[in-house]
């Protein structure tokens, strides 16, 4: 079973949308410094403009695809998050091609903005979540 089929079931998406949303809020607090303010600004500021378990879980099935090959290759076994870190610059790729395409499509001109923003640091943002991710989506997965 993919990691797709595991945390699209219905009995357990709302979980993984809102332990993904905490995750994100954990790593966001977590930064420190002038960038680290500037992180949690533009995330505040996004969060004004939509509710990010939701667009989360609207998200899911595009998140979880990303997933899937990595979660594939791990086999199951160990530390997911230790596995994506290990990959972190083509995990965090991937992650911004699916990202930047969303910004694109959105019609949300603040969410658009507040993303063009923060694009520049994204990939650093990512690579430095990548323990924290995994870690949320293998424990749901199983």
């Amino acid at each position: 079973m993919s990691l797709s089929e595991k945390l699209l079931a219905p009995a357990v998406r709302p979980a993984v949308s809102a332990d993904l949303a905490a995750t994100i809020d954990t790593e966001v607090s977590n930064k420190r410094g002038l960038s680290g303010a500037a992180i949690k600004t533009g995330y505040a500021a996004a969060k004004k403009k939509a509710d990010v378990p939701k667009v989360l879980n609207e998200n899911l099935e595009q998140i979880t695809a990303i997933f899937d090959p990595y979660w594939e290759q791990f086999g199951g076994q160990g530390d997911f998050g230790a596995y994506l870190a290990g990959r972190g610059d083509e995990v965090t790729a991937d992650i911004l091609k699916v990202a930047d395409a969303r910004a694109q499509a959105t019609s949300r001109d603040q969410i658009s903005k507040v993303y063009g923003s923060m694009r520049g640091k994204a990939a650093d943002l990512i690579k430095e979540s990548l323990p924290a991710i995994g870690a949320t989506l293998q424990k749901h997965a199983g």
